[in-house]
């Protein structure tokens, strides 16, 4: 039997609940930061003598040297030949569509005179280097792959780097394909918080990079955290999620599906029906005490309705949106009737999928823009991964003799008003000039 809260906007308590239901899971882990910091520190020191010993004892593999670590080109290229052709066209085709709406992303440099003799503007550069982390083990995801190295070329990264950990030397060679579709430029078998430390610093054999992007278990996260300030990273992700509102219009078995497919995930993960119709939230747990028992995963797909799951009863679609925006979902989909409508009231969401068609799995693999989504509430602040995230902007001002001495005469005003007589010293030499 599906065990799956209910929250009813009728019912006392209903907005904590909410907000509870909001609150992310991430948690502080102490022993797991000193952990994951002692790791850094000896990879820092040691380089590549450590970053074998950790890859040797973590995946159970007994490589005997640095190199070892690197996969050959020709190995990248192998890996299209022994892929069944279908899945390489099916990486290619969702190649294809991932570049093209990153392509749209592309920001330009750009600078205006404002008439006073000053020229502002803005240069927009590619970052040199790039670490992409890709999970392995238990999952691995090709679309991964996918998501995060194509912005990257399209932006113009000099230098994509990937790291993938292979534990008993085994490598998915599909992830190897996704790679070589994607324009990666080199890939190390190394995983978990070493994998993070020689990127963020470098080794003899790992170069160093100046972005780390890519998803990866608690201790990927915790390093990715660590090593923030000396190189960027693109976020720390948490469980994966999904929003479905939904009306008398949808299909329960395709709803039933969708809330599935993201608690498959693992048990962590997170699947919220919000409905007006409470009729319609019966059909929905009639299909899935159907569907259940022929899912793969039903037992993870069943920890994850119980510990994170929820039916959210309310009144009509105005008080959804209402509720989606306080749980600022990574995926949220609009199975209604008009989703246009609905969208008009949205304000916090990862990425939004309208109508019924508009699976949320689809933009997990090849409807075009990133599954790189902010979770956790993330999404009232942050954006999906883009091209953006692989662009800088310098600032660019110019000034005539004349511009500079008007713009010098209001700044050492407002620096003397600081306190700062050496601020207002520099202006007035420009303006005294």
């Amino acid at each position: 039997m599906i065990r799956i809260d209910t929250i009813d906007s009728r019912e006392a308590g209903f907005a904590d609940r909410v907000r509870r239901l909001a609150a992310s899971a991430a948690t502080a882990d102490p022993e797991l930061n000193r952990q994951v910091a002692a790791i850094i520190a000896d990879v820092r020191g040691r380089g590549d003598e450590a970053l074998l010993e950790y890859t040797n004892r973590f995946d159970n593999r007994s490589v005997a040297d640095a190199a070892g670590l690197e996969v050959p080109v020709a190995r990248l290229d192998a890996a299209l030949g022994q892929v069944d052709a279908g899945i390489v066209a099916a990486l290619e085709a969702a190649a294809g569509r991932i570049r093209a709406y990153h392509e749209r992303q592309l920001a330009a440099s750009w600078n205006y005179d404002d008439g006073t003799g000053v020229s502002l503007g803005q240069k927009v550069t590619p970052l040199d280097s790039v670490g992409v982390y890709v999970p392995g083990g238990r999952a691995s995801y090709p679309s991964s792959v996918l998501m995060n190295v194509i912005p990257a070329h399209v932006a113009g990264v000099r230098s994509i780097v990937m790291a993938v950990p292979a534990p008993r030397d085994e490598l998915n060679p599909v992830v190897l394909a996704a790679a070589r579709i994607a324009g990666v430029d080199r890939v190390f078998t190394i995983g978990g918080a070493q994998a993070v430390a020689a990127l963020a610093f470098g080794t003899a054999t790992i170069p160093a990079v100046h972005k780390i992007v890519g998803p990866g278990n608690r201790w990927v996260a915790a390093a990715k955290r660590q090593v923030f300030g000396i190189v960027g990273i693109d976020m720390i992700a948490g469980p994966s999620e999904i929003v479905v509102v939904a009306d008398g219009s949808a299909d329960p078995d395709w709803v039933a599906m969708d809330l599935f497919a993201q608690a498959e995930h693992d048990e962590a993960a997170r699947a919220i029906l919000v409905t007006a119709d409470a009729k319609f939230a019966e059909r929905v747990r009639a299909s899935m005490e159907r569907l259940l028992p022929g899912q793969e995963r039903s037992a993870t797909i069943a920890a994850a309705l119980a510990g994170h799951g929820a039916f959210i009863l309310v009144k009509d679609l105005d008080e959804a949106a209402g509720v989606v925006n306080v749980l600022a979902p990574e995926h949220l989909q609009l199975a209604v009737e008009d989703p246009d409508a609905l969208l008009e009231n949205i304000r916090h969401a990862g990425a939004v999928f309208l109508g019924h068609y508009a699976a949320e799995v689809l933009g997990d693999y090849c409807a075009g823009p990133n599954h790189v989504l902010p979770t956790g509430g993330s999404a009232r602040f942050s954006s999906p991964l883009g091209v953006y995230d692989f662009q800088k902007r310098t600032s660019i001002i110019r000034c005539t003799p004349q511009g500079g001495a008007q713009l010098a005469e209001v700044a050492a005003r407002l620096a003397r008003a600081e306190g700062l007589p050496a601020h207002a010293g520099a202006a007035d030499l420009r303006r005294k000039s």
